[in-house]
């Protein structure tokens, strides 16, 4: 029997846990006829079956729930080792990425200075990501870490520190009647459209930043949904709906034509830094610590 090929084993990996072909194939953003393709090859070099698949459920068999077991420690012991030895061989030089979502606030921009004093042999590089795809690049590869909206719901992402938690501020034109308001309940969000986001975005992340009911279970009108802050800013400044907003973007976006409104009755918001559990490094757990030490201190 020929060896397996490492896709192979991360197709079943990611398939294992998901129990779903297509959340599996997001996860390695790969097509779910991809994944099913490299399942069958691993299943051939194998001899026997190891997902029971019908059209409601996929489970794993078995002798699958055997190759998990032993497989998913191996996985991550050899991705580890990698890492580790990859980091004795680099030390903290070479470049960190790092990626941001909606704003720059001040917090990451003094994480990323106080990285910069500490670890001067390596250089720290800042990337925008866009909001319809929040945990892609991380995915991807294209940034070592990102500091993104919660909430964070995906087994391949490690969630680092948790900062900037603060209520929800509802974006509104200046010619909105709540553009007056010292705030905005929940329950009144279901009087207007609210604007969404578009994308590769998760649908619980989505519905996170864009209920579709309120907590007393109002329906919430859909507006349109876009891909970017700037366009759901535009739409909010010609009226096309209203948009809830992070508080440090809120500060960041003042503007004459959009009225920032507090709002009750939902979770608050916060900012969290994510990195793949497959390639932490060094320079990761250093950027981590950076940006912990500056939230502390903000108190």
């Amino acid at each position: 029997m020929s060896n397996p090929e490492i896709r192979e084993l991360e197709a079943f990996l990611a398939l294992a846990e998901e129990l779903h072909f297509g959340r599996a194939g997001e996860r390695l953003y790969l097509s779910q006829s991809r994944i099913s393709q490299l399942l069958r090859a691993l299943e051939s070099r194998i001899g026997g079956r190891l997902v029971d698949r019908t059209s409601r459920r996929v489970r794993l068999t078995p002798l699958g729930e055997q190759l998990h077991a032993g497989l998913r420690p191996a996985f991550d012991a050899i991705v580890t080792t990698i890492d580790e030895v990859r980091d004795a061989a680099r030390g903290l030089g070479g470049v960190f990425r790092v990626g941001f979502q909606g704003t720059a606030n001040d917090a990451f921009l003094r994480a990323v200075a106080a990285f910069r004093d500490t670890h001067p042999e390596c250089a720290a590089e800042i990337a925008e990501i866009p909001l319809s795809d929040p945990f892609g690049a991380v995915h991807r590869g294209e940034v070592d870490a990102a500091v993104v909206l919660t909430p964070v719901r995906d087994d391949a992402l490690v969630v680092g520190p948790v900062f900037s938690t603060r209520p929800l501020t509802l974006a509104v034109s200046d010619r909105h009647p709540y553009a007056r308001r010292d705030g905005v309940d929940a329950e009144e969000l279901a009087d207007g459209p609210l604007i969404g986001v578009a994308g590769a975005a998760p649908e619980y992340w989505r519905l996170a930043q864009a209920p579709v009911v309120t907590p007393g279970g109002r329906a919430i009108p859909s507006g349109p949904a876009v891909s970017s802050l700037q366009e759901g800013l535009a739409l909010v400044r010609t009226g096309r709906g209203s948009m809830l907003l992070c508080h440090p973007t809120a500060d960041y976006y003042v503007s004459h034509a959009v009225v920032f409104v507090p709002v009750t009755g939902l979770p608050d918001s916060s900012l969290a830094l994510v990195w793949h559990r497959h390639h932490e490094t060094a320079k990761t757990r250093g950027f981590a610590r950076a940006l912990a030490d500056v939230a502390e201190a903000a108190g």
